[in-house]
């Protein structure tokens, strides 16, 4: 009979580990499951995963469930530990019991399933959510007393529990997910990082600067214009009179194409094919300038600042040049500006945006000041430079090549060497 006792105490025990285990397993990997996978697979009508939704939807009573269930079955271990332990050694094993106890379910009920819950919370939430939720019926008296008593003193202390549940992502935290995105591709990955950022980036960043705009003067020849309209390699080009600044439409090349064919072609009628010039403020975002495109129907911009002065075209192709990057793999095609040397170096033209710079080379040349290569050396310095001269910036070594009209013109860029 005492051997039988001692069997069924042991068994006891054995079992009540087990629970115990299972509780502070289902505990660890209810909590460290991914939201928005449990939100997915619901949807996809996992019955398990809508079933742990439901409960992680009020994770106080969740727990409640969890630490009564756990509690219950510790209590009820230790005391039949130490009645085993009195029978095996007598008075000593009052204090051989609880020594016991706390490593035995220390290493299996606590530490060894919580270390494969936290590695694997999906394939232990789910199945663990059919039992949890029959629990929850089962003991919602106990749990509701519970719960209600904890809030109760948690509200007196000036803590609201249910305020404390935030489960939206903000921009940033959208950000690192899809960055940390283990299982997503570059290039896509690439995509929506750039689709993310379109509220950071302003026009200012990409436009074509004022000096590079290609346009129409209607106060040159007929003959000129006729020739600039056939020897043009953009879609759209601005219509001004002598001045940019006096932009007074746009000609697209498929209009540009049929008024050539007219025996009569004119000024006038170059002016009557052209479109209403868009005018856009140089500080809009990317994802405004996007959305108004798309409202107003538009693909070309015509960038004003605060006093109105033309600074610049950006295009539809611009942003979404910002999302997919540049539409050819072949850095000379790509940019003008940018030039590989034979030393690894590259020559590039101080009007070239920085930020074009950085994404063609994967560099992080600063961008929060000026928007070319010649502001940013210039304001390192501090004045324009009348000779020649090398300095280092942020980790790359620049290197002035040509200085015309009071602007750098060409100027030399490497990685600087480490010391």
């Amino acid at each position: 009979m005492d051997d039988l006792s001692v069997g069924a105490l042991t068994g006891a025990i054995f079992v009540l580990v087990v629970l115990s285990a299972y509780f502070s397993g289902s505990e660890t990997a209810m909590m460290a499951m991914n939201r928005y996978r449990l939100k997915h697979l619901a949807n996809e009508g996992h019955g398990g995963a809508r079933r742990a939704s439901r409960l992680l939807e009020r994770p106080d009573k969740l727990l409640s469930v969890i630490l009564i269930g756990n509690n219950f079955v510790n209590f009820s271990a230790a005391s039949i530990a130490t009645l085993l332990a009195l029978k095996l050694f007598g008075e000593a094993g009052i204090a051989i019991a609880p020594v016991a106890c706390t490593l035995i379910f220390l290493i299996f009920s606590e530490v060894a399933p919580k270390t494969v819950s936290a590695a694997y919370p999906e394939k232990i939430a789910l199945p663990s959510s059919y039992i949890l939720n029959i629990l929850m019926w089962i003991l919602y008296p106990l749990v509701w007393l519970v719960n209600g008593t904890a809030n109760g003193l948690l509200r007196l202390a000036g803590f609201r529990p249910e305020n404390a549940i935030e489960d939206n992502l903000s921009h940033e935290e959208l950000r690192t997910v899809v960055f940390e995105g283990a299982q997503i591709a570059a290039h896509p990955q690439n995509m929506m990082l750039g689709v993310l950022d379109l509220d950071k980036v302003t026009v200012e960043d990409i436009m074509v600067p004022r000096t590079e705009i290609f346009g129409i003067d209607l106060e040159d020849d007929l003959e000129d214009i006729v020739l600039q309209i056939r020897a043009s390699q953009h879609t759209r080009l601005p219509v001004f009179k002598n001045d940019i600044d006096k932009i007074i439409g746009v000609l697209h090349m498929r209009n540009a194409a049929k008024l050539l064919t007219q025996d009569t072609l004119s000024k006038a009628l170059i002016l009557q094919g052209a479109d209403e010039p868009y005018f856009v403020p140089e500080n809009t975002p990317l994802q405004t300038l996007l959305f108004n495109f798309q409202q107003q129907k538009q693909r070309i911009g015509l960038v004003v600042d605060e006093y109105g002065d033309i600074q610049g075209i950006v295009t539809i192709e611009d942003i979404l040049e910002e999302i997919v990057g540049e539409f050819t793999t072949d850095l000379a095609n790509t940019s003008i500006d940018i030039h590989p040397q034979d030393d690894g170096s590259f020559m590039i033209d101080g009007g070239a945006h920085i930020r074009l710079i950085n994404r063609q080379l994967n560099w992080h040349l600063p961008q929060d000041g000026p928007k070319t290569l010649n502001g940013l050396i210039t304001e390192y310095l501090e004045t324009i430079p009348e000779a020649n001269i090398g300095l280092v910036i942020d980790g790359y070594r620049i290197e002035i090549v040509q200085i015309q009209d009071n602007m750098i013109r060409t100027a030399r860029l490497s990685r600087a060497q480490a010391d």
